[in-house]
């Protein structure tokens, strides 16, 4: 399978935002609350984190397969994935491992950090092992994601 990853454009983060949506409620919204679904569903639709994007302080990256975006992975606070999402339709084709791949290099060869950290839905955490990360231990965020620590050292 053909896909490209490289940073969002501006005009991008809508579709970005809508494949994150649409692949949580796929994926990981029968782990959470109610509370938990509204509450991501705000995170992501906040002005916030979009104004964080535009001005280059909440980094977002896309893999495009024929012009569509069919995954996005983001960082916030340096070296906190904040984001890895991948199309239902594209996953298991190497679009999460190739995002993840090149954030941490980013993170290693041009911001010399030596470590990323993230928080993971229950059904991510073995696919987060395979690729070397660590559980560091479970949390429930408030109101109602479960989710666990993880870190890996680069």
């Amino acid at each position: 399978m053909d896909f490209d990853v490289r940073w969002a454009k501006r005009e991008e983060w809508d579709e970005a935002m809508h494949v994150v949506w649409q692949t949580f409620l796929e994926f990981d919204s029968k782990d959470c609350s109610p509370e938990g679904i509204q509450s991501f569903h705000d995170f992501l639709l906040s002005e916030r984190l979009k104004l964080g994007f535009l001005e280059g302080s909440y980094q977002l990256m896309v893999a495009l397969s024929g012009g569509k975006v069919i995954g996005v992975g983001s960082l916030r606070d340096v070296n906190h994935l904040s984001l890895l999402f991948v199309d239902g339709a594209f996953q298991r084709n190497g679009v999460g491992r190739t995002l993840l791949q090149v954030l941490c290099e980013y993170l290693k060869n041009e911001v010399g950090e030596c470590r990323i950290s993230l928080t993971a839905s229950p059904s991510a955490v073995g696919f987060y092992e395979k690729l070397g990360f660590e559980k560091m231990r479970q949390r429930i965020t408030p109101p109602g994601i479960p989710v666990i620590f993880m870190e890996k050292t680069f």
